[in-house]
């Protein structure tokens, strides 16, 4: 049933995709700067009940406060439901999506803290949520009628959001969410990042992954999956890499080329990403345009035995690299652990058990692996020196992305 229900919406998704396509037209931002009267927070997405909880940085990693992101969820429902093809659109993401809406997934605060950029699926669009009054201060729809992964500029000047369905990137002014450019990408846009110089901005595309065919001989079904590096000051699209080509120059042909989440090095030479069905990361120096290292990690006994059963295609969806470079944090998805990785010996900590890990950053103090359980609606702490959990705190309702942000002093 859940097969036929995916390829269902799959093909709604292809269809509508092709006719909603018409997309129209300094330091990194891992860290921020704190204006007097906040505090440096971790910012979790609750994307199935539509809230953000804002949560202690460093220890003891208290939850302060839960707000509501989809203030407007009536008003959204009303012009979706008015729409035949809208609807059509929204009910094909509903059901390819574990039979659940999409409400928060990608979310930055603006640089004075006054506001909450988040991407919401579900409603195909990019809002700004005043934190003090709890509305919609602008609200940015894309083309193809999917939000997903977003960037932010070291500056907090720019974000930029993936289309999903529109197979593009939109970069947006965050004060005004007016577009100041989009860049085309490969099938499925995701993950992006801003460089520490503020020159380029990378995105990596996942493909086609609603389908349930995963086997390998089926594979060319998932459609084109690049890494696109894309100017970000004009928005022209520089150069694009087939990591198939860079994967079999080092002789792991048997891995996917959708590249999932990445993690960029503390110079940006190198980059550390994760790729569909895959059990462990793969690393790419950028300037010797090849991949230089693969590190593969443990399964247990709840990994699935079939493809089919990947959550999207994920294997492993969460990567981080501690801010001196020698630590990797792993969300190890399907097979419900968190971990950290020594870089110089590729030799993974304990497996901190935790239903369905979906991401993974690094702490306000830089100290610590912080990992969203999304199956539990709980995040973890690693020690990032020893891989022992420090703390385990409650959020909401399936937390996925964990953002650092700030907010103001007084919660908590």
């Amino acid at each position: 049933m859940r097969s036929l229900r995916r390829a269902a919406a799959a093909a709604a998704i292809t269809l509508l995709g092709i006719v909603a396509m018409p997309a129209a037209a300094s330091a990194a931002a891992e860290d921020v700067d704190v204006p007097q009267g906040f505090q440096k927070v971790l910012w979790v997405g609750n994307n199935w009940d539509g809230t953000a909880t804002a949560v202690q940085a460093s220890p003891p990693f208290k939850a302060l406060k839960t707000i509501n992101v989809v203030p407007d969820k009536a008003q959204r429902f009303r012009r979706i439901n008015s729409d035949p093809l809208r609807y059509a659109v929204y009910l094909s993401i509903r059901l390819s999506v574990l039979g659940h809406d999409q409400y928060a997934d990608d979310l930055y605060t603006t640089a004075d803290g006054s506001h909450l950029v988040l991407s919401r699926p579900s409603f195909g669009d990019v809002v700004s949520i005043n934190i003090a009054t709890g509305k919609v201060d602008w609200r940015f729809e894309v083309g193809g009628w999917r939000a997903d992964h977003m960037a932010v500029s070291g500056d907090r000047k720019r974000v930029a959001v993936s289309a999903s369905l529109s197979n593009r990137v939109y970069v947006l002014d965050i004060e005004t969410g007016k577009q100041l450019g989009q860049f085309p990408t490969g099938d499925r846009p995701h993950e992006n990042y801003f460089s520490r110089d503020g020159k380029v901005i990378y995105n990596e595309s996942i493909g086609n992954v609603f389908l349930d065919l995963d086997a390998p001989q089926w594979d060319f079904t998932k459609g084109t999956r690049r890494f696109t590096i894309a100017d970000a000051t004009t928005y022209k699209v520089l150069k694009t890499v087939n990591m198939n080509q860079k994967l079999r120059a080092f002789g792991r042909p048997e891995i996917s080329p959708a590249m999932r989440p990445f993690s960029f090095t503390p110079d940006d030479r190198r980059v550390y990403f994760q790729s569909s069905f895959f059990h462990g990361y793969s690393v790419y120096d950028i300037e010797q345009d090849k991949i230089v290292k693969v590190v593969d990690l443990p399964t247990t006994a709840v990994t699935p035995k079939k493809r089919e059963g990947y959550i999207l295609d994920s294997a492993h969806h969460g990567l981080a690299l501690s801010p001196t470079g020698d630590k990797v944090c792993v969300a190890g998805t399907v097979s419900d652990y968190a971990t950290v990785v020594d870089d110089a010996t590729n030799t993974p900590g304990p497996l901190v058990s935790g239903k369905k890990p979906y991401w993974a950053t690094v702490s306000g103090d830089g100290r610590h692996c912080v990992v969203s359980l999304s199956g539990e609606d709980n995040v973890v702490f690693l020690n990032m020196d020893t891989g022992q959990e420090v703390a385990r705190t409650r959020v909401g309702y399936h937390p996925q992305r964990v953002r650092i942000g700030i907010a103001p002093a007084s919660w908590g």
